[in-house]
């Protein structure tokens, strides 16, 4: 805790000044002058990963400034909170004032699981954004992002990359941002599982706009086919640096998100085809009007793979949120179908948390019974030989489509009375980079990417390099941003490249 100079008061940072009620007049040698207490972040140190973090917020007009310290909201069930600078959707986050939330006063926003904070109001300009943020008590790290939006909350862009808190004492993020009009904020955390994630102290800093952003582009996914946009913006939390240890969630490395959100999927029951699930070992965007996930994304290195056995403990996911249709062990029973896993038991063998968690029914699809225990066992198994042999993975699975053919012939489109929709098609992209640290820096446009799409039928052939393709045409197919997080100079290489080792 830094102290301030003035007996009692609370730490004060400059950048970050918000006025208490009360001043003090002071003469010193009969001038006078005002002292004004301020709140401020409780420590100065910005966070180590990056190297390009500002120290402090630039001097200039303020369009937006957030404290917490008025409104309320005591239970992490969505809902809308009038606070003093506006309107905000609090999805399974509350406003916290236990001693163990990281704070400046007496308040800030708790998030938990994959919960988000959201404006629903518009602030005016945006040069830079800076965030406090810390975890809550003695919880582990938590990993989140800012999203921001210049059309009224229709479409979102990422801001920077993905920032990872891993200390109780505040720590500040500054994102550079360089919008000239209307904008509004979403911080969503999205790694971490049950951590809690303390946010206070959102100040839009309007100084260094020069207009050059209007319009958010292709934003994940909201216009197939788009250009895409590079998400790399001096300023923010590089994912990785530092990361001395290579430690899941230290710095970046390792989270399953890392290379981006194809589908800018929001854990929010307001978006039901498109729901971010944070499952521990795997990230999912669910679609519960298909009863499958869109994609499911992980990482994979030699941790993860152990001698834990097979649970085959096909099960519903209880934590979907409430009145949604769970899909069962059952749903797919005499289809000609398997329950075909997107993150694989075999990729999770560590423990046996992590292999009972690939059971889960969101985790399924209708699949072929030769394409899921031939074809894409063979992929899979290929896949670990890459790490066994001192590789690390990223890989992102999905399928798309109506209609596949399984053991019964004939084509099927959907199984348990139209609940579960069957895909015609099933693909993934494979990222491979030797062991190390620094993940997002050493990808260039010599790494191997691997991607594949086969047709979701049972007379498939079980070599699945005859499947191989382009990322490229798989976001065509799909119309999702995959790789994301990647420079674009990067992305246009390895994603047009169709891997032929």
């Amino acid at each position: 805790m830094i102290l301030d100079l003035l007996p009692g008061s609370k730490p004060t940072r400059a950048s970050f000044m918000k006025p208490l009620a009360t001043t003090l007049l002071v003469l010193v040698t009969a001038s006078a002058f005002i002292a004004c207490r301020t709140k401020a972040t409780a420590s100065s140190v910005t966070d180590p990963a990056s190297e390009n973090v500002a120290t402090s917020t630039p001097a200039g007009a303020t369009s937006l400034s957030e404290n917490f310290e008025t409104g309320g909201k005591t239970s992490y069930a969505a809902a809308d909170v009038t606070l003093s600078s506006g309107s905000w959707t609090f999805d399974d986050a509350l406003i916290g004032n236990l001693p163990a939330d990281a704070k400046t006063g007496s308040a800030a926003a708790r998030i938990r699981n994959i919960g988000s904070l959201t404006m629903n109001f518009n602030a005016n300009g945006a040069g830079t954004v800076s965030i406090s943020h810390g975890t809550y008590g003695s919880d582990g790290s938590s990993t989140w992002q800012l999203w921001y939006s210049v059309n009224n909350g229709k479409t979102y862009k990422q801001a920077g990359g993905m920032v990872t808190s891993s200390s109780n004492t505040l720590q500040t993020a500054v994102f550079t941002l360089n919008v000239s009009g209307t904008v509004r904020l979403s911080i969503r955390k999205i790694g971490g599982g049950t951590n809690r994630l303390n946010i206070d102290n959102i100040i839009i800093n309007t100084s260094g706009v020069t207009g050059g952003t209007t319009e958010p582009g292709n934003t994940n996914g909201d216009k197939p086919g788009g250009n895409k946009t590079d998400e790399t913006t001096t300023g923010h939390h590089a994912p990785g640096k530092g990361n001395t240890g290579g430690t899941k969630g230290s710095t970046g490395d390792n989270s399953h998100l890392l290379m981006g959100n194809p589908s800018g999927a929001v854990a929010s029951t307001s978006s039901p085809t498109n729901y971010l699930m944070n499952e521990t070992y795997y990230s999912i965007s669910y679609n519960n009007a298909k009863g499958t996930p869109n994609w499911v994304s992980w990482h994979l290195n030699k941790a993860d793979i152990g001698s834990t056995p097979r649970r085959d403990e096909f099960r519903p996911n209880a934590a979907l949120p409430a009145g949604w249709y769970q899909v069962n062990a059952a749903s797919y029973a005499s289809s000609g179908f398997d329950r075909g896993h997107n993150c694989p038991s075999g990729d999770r063998t560590s423990s046996t948390a992590a292999n009972a968690a690939t059971f889960l029914m969101t985790n399924m699809i209708p699949q072929a019974p030769s394409n899921n225990q031939k074809t894409w066992n063979n992929m899979e198994v290929y896949i670990r030989s890459l790490v066994n042999a001192g590789n690390e993975v990223y890989i992102i699975m999905g399928s798309y489509g109506i209609g596949g053919t399984g053991s019964n012939g004939g084509v099927t489109k959907t199984l348990d009375n139209g609940r579960v929709t069957v895909p015609s098609h099933v693909w993934k992209v494979i990222v491979v980079i030797p062991d190390g640290n620094d993940d997002i820096k050493r990808i260039t446009s010599a790494t191997r990417v691997i991607a594949v799409n086969t047709p979701n039928i049972n007379s498939i052939s079980p070599d699945w390099k005859k499947y191989r393709t382009s990322v490229d045409a798989i976001e065509a197919a799909t119309g999702y941003d995959l790789l994301s997080s990647l420079p674009t100079s990067v992305q246009q290489v390895i994603e047009a490249r169709i891997d032929n080792e």
